[in-house]
């Protein structure tokens, strides 16, 4: 996500507080509001925030958050298997889909990494909690203070890669991990900054004492 010109905090005309990035646009305003930053668990949706965060890479992610609903029609929902089942016949229709992002190789990723999901041993919202860091004990006062990359992301990106899936470098899964609220990087003064705190503590929590068992 490309970072804001200063303020980074904006008052928008509802007299809410925002990061500067979600409070213009209406579309990113409800993005921003109802789900960057808050914990997911269900693994459909973790398959769909995973594509769709790799077919971002290289473009904004409002282009991405406008062609969604076109990318769950082209992909079936998301559904892993669904999605695993489709052909080259598909990726050749799909090349042809102006309403989607037409990249061949991120549409052909889109469909490994179905095969990958579906061939986990775990599920995904078990596998990629599993890499979730220690809650930030405050929140950043300004974008320059968040990260591109993080430990984290980079063992995560290491893990899903040697599984099969593609499109998952560190910047990505770092995307990923606040898109799917495993990190709260709603800045300071945000009125959404820790406002899913104890899920993401808990979340944390539980992954911590699956992977000590």
């Amino acid at each position: 996500m490309t970072t804001p010109t200063r303020p980074d905090v904006v008052v928008g005309e509802d007299g809410i507080a925002r990061c500067a990035w979600g409070a213009a646009d209406p579309e990113y305003r409800r993005y921003h509001d109802e789900e960057w930053g808050t914990p997911q668990h269900d693994s459909r949706v973790l398959f769909e925030k995973l594509c769709l965060e790799g077919f971002q890479a290289g473009l904004s992610w409002i282009t991405i958050l406008r062609r969604r609903p076109a990318f769950r029609k082209a992909f079936h929902g998301f559904d892993p298997v669904l999605v695993a089942e489709m052909t080259e016949a598909d990726v050749e229709r799909l090349l042809g889909d102006a309403s989607i992002i037409r990249h061949r190789g991120k549409i052909e990723a889109t469909i490994s990494n179905a095969r990958a999901a579906l061939a986990l041993d775990v599920s995904l919202d078990e596998l990629l909690w599993g890499f979730a860091p220690a809650p930030r004990p405050n929140p950043p006062v300004s974008f320059t203070e968040v990260p591109a990359t993080t430990s984290e992301s980079t063992a995560l990106s290491r893990h899903l890669r040697a599984l099969g899936f593609r499109f998952v470098g560190p910047t990505t899964m770092y995307a990923l991990m606040q898109a799917m609220g495993m990190v709260d990087d709603h800045l300071a003064g945000c009125h959404r900054s820790g406002a899913a705190g104890d899920a993401r503590t808990d979340a944390t929590s539980a992954a911590a004492a699956a992977s000590s068992a």
